[in-house]
């Protein structure tokens, strides 16, 4: 069996099967990450021997009849804003937090309990500020599909995806607070759901704004980000093979699609036509879609434009709880600090109200549609020395996120699949939004799209970079 080109069913099968074994998936991993990592850049921390040590747990419980679920022995990559015991925790500053900061919550306790390997940390933007990926501190993670120049791989989960391209790791956790889940599954023609705030512990995250955050998987496919959903969600009794086979009773004509026009203004060359062009494609299929207003998208990226929710509780994280760490700040992180304060708590707390507002009426009137849909991104992964000055990469990352934002301000799940590529080769993602706890509704959609138009590798071919 080719790794790199299983699919986690067939992977877990095989597992069970005794034809493959969790110390050969780490020595794959291991292989993948040395022969990618001097020009991926994917992970701050990473382990050989903590690696293996784990794979040998994981495949001595399966010789010992022991099945502790469907990610024992598959390896994952997390993002360093979660607490991970043998594992430093740096939230991407220069040095690493208090210990306190290192507890691990819920969704590395599952990964524990299920026996799967944890692979290592993967690079943040500082503190998850930031759309982009840019860590002045420790670089950034380079995005595959430009081989001649340095692109953005998107942010604030900048490694986390890279980690799925090196293919060290099969599945990767990131958390998303305006789209950082969504938006480094875009850039780099992966998928990527942020589930419902709520819905997943935040417990052992490193916080940026609690009324927003939530971690979530990203993935090498829809089918894959599926099985990762289900293996993780406290929600989910069935099997990843019984919830995936539900949700592949749903048919693209099974669905009512709003087309938000809002979605698509303002796009770069190349990504609404994309999107435009594959959704022409699912209609020939048997998609229902249809022409939506939603004028409270606009009104939500208003407010996040003055700083949203995410200004008043980053200052407080700041100035109360890790005041050590106000000098080391990444001069981008330091620019929206002093372009959004000072915010009150009569600010803040006035823009919660007005969120919880809008994010009820949205539920209520969801334009009588299953899901809608536009680009996860309106512009193409930027070149990294074109935004490395404070107020442009301010500007850049205002419109990158802007299509991202409004999902998390307005309390939907979203999805990110990849449909195509832009006029600069790079990958173009389809976004999925659901209502509230409709997770199974939004994955059951983007798995009808995918069986349609086929898996990334299919849909967009292999990245330059991994080519050379």
């Amino acid at each position: 069996m080719k790794i790199e080109s299983a699919t986690l069913l067939e992977i877990t099968d095989a597992l069970r099967a005794g034809s493959l074994s969790a110390e050969a998936i780490a020595q794959h991993s291991v292989h993948c990450h040395e022969l990618h990592d001097a020009k991926l850049n994917a992970y701050i921390s990473w382990d050989d021997d903590y690696l293996r040590l784990q794979a040998k747990s994981a495949a001595a419980a399966f010789d010992a009849g022991h099945d502790l679920g469907a990610l024992q022995g598959i390896p994952i990559s997390i993002k360093d804003m979660f607490g991970v015991r043998g594992f430093p925790l740096y939230a991407g500053c220069s040095n690493p937090l208090p210990d306190e900061w290192r507890t691990e919550g819920p969704i590395v306790g599952s990964m524990r309990r299920q026996l799967s390997v944890i692979t290592g940390k993967t690079h943040t933007v500082q503190f998850a500020y930031g759309g982009l990926g840019i860590n002045q501190h420790w670089g950034a993670p380079r995005n595959p599909w430009d081989a001649k120049n340095v692109r953005s791989p998107g942010g604030s989960s900048s490694g986390a995806g890279i980690s799925l391209h090196e293919g060290s790791a099969l599945i990767a956790i990131g958390s998303d607070t305006a789209g950082s889940v969504r938006i480094p599954a875009s850039a780099t023609g992966l998928s990527g759901l942020r589930p419902t705030w709520g819905r997943w512990s935040r417990k052992g995250i490193v916080p940026l704004a609690p009324d927003l955050d939530t971690a979530g998987p990203l993935a090498r496919s829809v089918e894959d980000l599926a099985f990762a959903f289900a293996a993780f969600d406290p929600h989910i009794s069935n099997t990843c093979h019984s919830y995936i086979a539900g949700l592949r009773k749903g048919h693209l004509s099974n669905f009512r699609i709003g087309v938000c026009q809002w979605l698509f203004d303002d796009c770069d060359p190349g990504v609404a036509e994309c999107v435009e062009d594959v959704l022409s494609e699912l209609e020939s299929a048997g998609l229902r879609a249809s022409s939506i207003e939603m004028p409270l998208f606009q009104q939500a990226t208003n407010i996040f434009a003055q700083g949203g929710l995410h200004i008043g509780a980053f200052s407080s994280l700041i100035e109360n709880e890790l005041n050590d760490y106000k000098d080391d700040l990444d001069p981008i992180v330091l620019e929206r600090l002093k372009v959004f304060l000072p915010c009150s708590a009569s600010d803040h707390l006035f823009r919660k109200r007005c969120l919880e507002r809008m994010a009820r009426q949205v539920t209520e009137d969801f334009c009588g549609v299953d899901a809608i849909i536009g680009p996860t991104l309106p512009i193409t992964p930027p070149i990294l020395d074109d935004v490395t000055d404070p107020e442009i990469h301010l500007k850049a990352n205002m419109k990158l996120v802007r299509n991202t934002n409004v999902a998390s301000l307005l309390g939907l799940c979203a999805i990110t699949v990849p449909v195509g590529l832009d006029r600069e080769s790079m990958p173009v993602g389809l976004q999925i939004c659901c209502p509230p706890l409709q997770e199974d509704r939004a994955l059951a959609v983007a798995l009808a799209i995918e069986r349609k138009i086929g898996n990334p590798v299919d849909r967009l071919g292999t990245p330059p970079l991994l080519k050379t």
